[in-house]
């Protein structure tokens, strides 16, 4: 699990970035402690990830106009 909840940190990246990722980073973590360890957690934490990562390609790509 610790290996999935890795990719949902965010301190290391710039502050507009941070705004976007905070929530599924804090939605990732509460979904790992309330829910049981099985493989339909792991989906839903891989599919959260997929989701955050699309939401900050778009705010960089929002920065590029």
């Amino acid at each position: 699990m610790e290996d999935k909840l890795q990719y949902f940190q965010f301190a290391h990246l710039p502050p507009h970035l941070q705004d976007i990722s905070k929530p599924f980073s804090e939605l990732a973590n509460l979904m790992a402690d309330v829910t049981p360890t099985c493989p339909q957690q792991t989906i839903g934490l891989q599919k959260l990830l997929e989701a955050k990562d699309c939401f900050v390609r778009a705010a960089l790509k929002g920065t590029n106009r």
